[in-house]
Parts: structure tokens; sequence; C-alpha cells
């Protein structure tokens, strides 16, 4: 496996483990509907985040949470929308990204509750 490869996983699985020490109970991992993929489904309460994981090492010059385009926020949306549907919920969606920035053995995570907004 490619090494960002491998750093997006273990950045999925900080991601994990952070929202679960938050009271969040995981509900499902890189769900795919169609094109898009949810990194992953978590429910707190009667909120359903969708969360984005962007994982970056120290090299990158952008911040991880920038990767996040209107292509991708779209295909977000109709997964989501695919994924309430598909399991008849009724619940408030949120749509999440967890930044993840890789500096040597450490990882900074940074939580951006409604990083955008469902239109």
């Amino acid at each position: 496996m490619a090494s960002h490869n491998e750093l997006g996983k273990k950045g999925e699985a900080l991601a994990a483990e952070y929202l679960l020490r938050n009271g969040y109970h995981i509900k499902a991992k890189n769900w795919r509907y169609l094109k898009a993929e949810i990194d992953i489904v978590a429910q707190k309460e009667a909120v359903l985040a969708i969360v984005e994981v962007k994982t970056r090492s120290a090299v990158d010059i952008a911040a991880p949470e920038d990767a996040v385009n209107k292509k991708k926020i779209k295909l977000l949306i109709a997964a989501a929308n695919e994924y309430v549907v598909q399991h008849d919920l009724d619940v408030e969606v949120r749509f999440d990204i967890i930044s993840i920035h890789n500096k040597g053995e450490k990882y900074n995570l940074n939580h951006i509750k409604d990083a955008f907004l469902f239109f």
C-alpha cells in the first residue's frame, strides 16, 4: 500500500477513536454510494454526522480541510441523502471535516463541525 494510503487509513482510525471518545456512535466507515464515499457516519444523540477525514503530512503546504472541494461536497450530500433514506432515519444531518496533520510521530486533529451547510 502506498504511504499516502497508509497515512489516510491511520487518519481515519484516529478520527474514529476521537469520535468514540467524544460520545459518538460509529454507524459506518467508508460507506459508498455511486461515486461517493463517506469516510465515517457517526451519530451523537439526534445528530447524524457525515464526517470527511483529511490527513496530510508535515511536508504538505495546504491545510487538510482545503482538499474538500465543491465536487466532493456534492457527492457527500448525495451519499448522505441516500444513507438516511436507506436506513429510514429521522435525524438532523451535519457535515463535518476532521482535519489531521501528521508531524513525525505526532498527529494534530481538528474537528470542524458544520464544515459546510446542507443546501
